[in-house]
């Protein structure tokens, strides 16, 4: 995720588009979504502080913590971002008993322990692999953060935690420009292009299974990463963004470890690219998992 500048802010429209694109491709059916509830205050205060909780639900952030969250405060959004959170945890479940789980929104990774940054108030998946720990349904959690930006806030959270490894792949010279440390970052140059990245991804994706052995793992699968994105500065096609999905699921497949996927960023300056692009993914699982 990205602030995204004035007068460029239609991609958000594209968390209603890609179910109703997947339904209309038949990739699913109205039975495989569903819709959350409002995730409770006790699970999100395993991961966020809650003084910075209780400013956002009461609107009470200052105007430079407004500022830069890139949103206009309302009790609306906040529902909102409750509701991506459960999501995730929902996803997070249907996981592991299927594998995979996808949430159609989410990835909002800027958001740390006592902020919200670049459009993301509560860290969807940092909030789900918190409630996995706290219930003993995962050990060792490896988060995947494959969107053009660094997933700051999720590295921040989890800084301290040998449980959670986190690993972000992103462009070294893009938002956010104060970076926090992940357990592996993965900075890139601006221009890469697909026989570059895909080879850099899989080394790191087979030495991190291998080392870190993890039990269950988050995949935010941004696809900022592509050429046209105009935030993104990489130089990715449509098929190096399917094959890097690829990569990460044949990899929880080789390892038995179940994912959940948030969808991040995408600011092609066409809709139906991203869109399209986000399709793939679910396209991607469809053939490894069903």
């Amino acid at each position: 995720m990205h602030p995204l500048p004035p007068g460029h802010r239609f991609p958000m429209l594209k968390y209603e588009l890609i179910p109703e694109q997947l339904m209309h491709e038949g990739i699913i059916t109205a039975s495989n979504l569903l819709s959350p509830e409002k995730i409770d205050e006790d699970t999100i205060l395993l991961t966020h502080e809650k003084h910075y909780w209780h400013r956002l639900r009461d609107q009470q952030l200052s105007p430079a913590e407004e500022r830069r969250t890139g949103f206009k405060m309302s009790p609306l959004l906040v529902e909102r971002e409750m509701r991506i959170a459960q999501g995730t945890i929902e996803t997070s479940l249907t996981a592991l008993k299927h594998q995979v789980g996808f949430n159609v929104a989410g990835g909002t990774h800027h958001a740390g322990t006592s902020w919200g940054e670049g459009f993301c108030l509560l860290n969807d998946q940092a909030i789900a692999a918190n409630y996995l720990l706290n219930e003993q349904l995962a050990n060792r959690i490896l988060i995947i953060d494959l969107d053009v930006h660094q997933g700051n806030g999720t590295a921040e959270i989890f800084s301290s935690n040998p449980n959670v490894f986190t690993l972000s792949m992103h462009g070294k010279n893009n938002f956010p420009f104060r970076k926090e440390k992940s357990d592996l970052d993965i900075g890139l140059n601006d221009g890469i292009t697909d026989g570059d990245y895909l080879e850099i991804l899989q080394e790191n994706l087979r030495a991190t299974f291998e080392r870190f052995n993890p039990d269950f793992a988050f995949y935010l699968a941004g696809v900022d990463v592509l050429a046209t994105d105009k935030l993104g500065k990489m130089n990715l096609s449509m098929d190096a963004c399917k094959e890097r999905d690829r990569m990460v699921f044949a990899a929880c497949i080789q390892h038995n470890t179940p994912v959940q996927v948030s969808m991040g960023g995408g600011y092609s300056p066409g809709i139906r690219e991203i869109v399209q692009a986000h399709c793939n993914t679910f396209k991607a699982a469809i053939q490894f998992y069903f």
